[in-house]
């Protein structure tokens, strides 16, 4: 009786994909082997063959993701046609453009651990709200923005018209006057990228978001007469649920389906994912798949108690992946890890 071959091993397997691409993934392939690491290289391979067999990959942004720039590969993702729909808080959403016009005034504070509540009161003092190891300057990026989007604001509610917050950013890019204020190259903004290619975004929670607020505070002052100017929340599941249904018809059976790529975890994760079952429990519609791919980055613990910290197959019980839906969790940063799989998506 002959034995069987054994399989190649992993990393020989991912050396020979990384040889048809650049140092990055060489340098992937070669290094990252085990724990995390290797499961950094299963999500990016299964990435790439969700893509290859025709699939559409919706990906989620919590966190500051934004304010670290994941702009610079996200938005090459996003010209490459690897990510199809985005969802993110309000946040992500404006701390992009953030930085597109007040680049230049940002300051990093490596020794953020160390402050003192009076070094964090001095910040305050010149206007610097801190994210972490970054402060934004809140004249050159916050107000800058407001002065912007209250124009395309007031003057929608003046008309009776209702966007959502993602499109009355797309409005603003459009109109060219944020223009000679860039202070990074343009390529590197994601909400550029997506506005080029009018992305469908979808914004839940986004009234907790600075411009959410400063959007409150108009209402309040009298400046928005009518508080639905802005769509939000349950207005965004509806057409979320509509763009599913759409895409997922438009993908033939056996040749494609829609993924779930999160980083983070949250509202910006929480909200998509339920859409399915959604679709499925409280419409009862029919033949609407679950999701074809699920891949999560994540720094919080393991925790059948905590939706971030859940683990994939927790998601088989509420209806959203199937027991066969390929499946990821990376325990690491997402500020490491997501630039590395975009890297090998994209071929670098």
């Amino acid at each position: 009786m002959k034995s069987k071959r054994p399989s190649p091993r992993s990393e020989d397997h991912n050396a020979a994909l990384a040889a048809r691409k650049g140092p990055v993934s060489r340098f992937v392939a070669r290094h990252y082997r085990h724990f995390n690491s290797a499961a950094l290289v299963d999500s990016a391979r299964g990435y790439e063959a969700h893509l290859q067999a025709g699939g559409r990959m919706l990906v989620t942004l919590a966190g500051a993701m934004s304010t670290a720039e994941l702009g610079l590969s996200l938005a090459e993702m996003i010209r490459g046609d690897k990510v199809h729909a985005i969802v993110c808080t309000g946040a992500n959403l404006e701390e992009d453009i953030f930085n597109l016009v007040a680049h230049d005034h940002y300051e990093r504070v490596p020794d953020y651990r160390q402050l003192s509540a009076k070094d964090e009161q001095a910040l305050l003092r010149r206007h610097m709200n801190r994210v972490t190891d970054t402060c934004i300057p809140e004249m050159e990026a916050m107000r800058r923005i407001e002065a912007a989007v209250l124009a395309e604001w007031v003057a929608a509610d003046r008309a009776g018209e209702r966007c959502f917050p993602h499109e009355f950013m797309y409005r603003v890019l459009r109109s060219g006057k944020l223009r000679k204020s860039y202070q990074i190259d343009p390529r590197n903004s994601w909400l550029l990228a997506a506005c080029e290619k009018d992305l469908p975004i979808f914004v839940p929670g986004w009234e907790d978001a600075t411009l959410g607020n400063m959007y409150a505070g108009h209402v309040i002052s009298g400046h928005i007469r009518n508080v639905h100017t802005v769509r939000t929340g349950i207005e965004y599941m509806t057409v979320l649920a509509a763009w599913y249904t759409r895409t997922a018809r438009k993908l033939k059976t056996g040749e494609g389906s829609i993924g779930f790529f999160q980083i983070g975890g949250g509202i910006a994760g929480d909200f998509p994912i339920c859409v399915v079952p959604m679709l499925h429990q409280d419409l009862r519609r029919k033949g609407i798949p679950l999701w074809g791919y699920f891949s999560q980055i994540s720094d919080s613990t393991t925790s059948y108690g905590s939706y971030s910290g859940a683990v994939p197959n927790e998601k088989i019980t509420w209806g959203k992946l199937a027991a066969s839906t390929p499946k990821f969790i990376i325990e690491s940063d997402a500020t490491i890890v997501a630039p590395l799989i975009f890297a090998w998506v994209l071929g670098w």
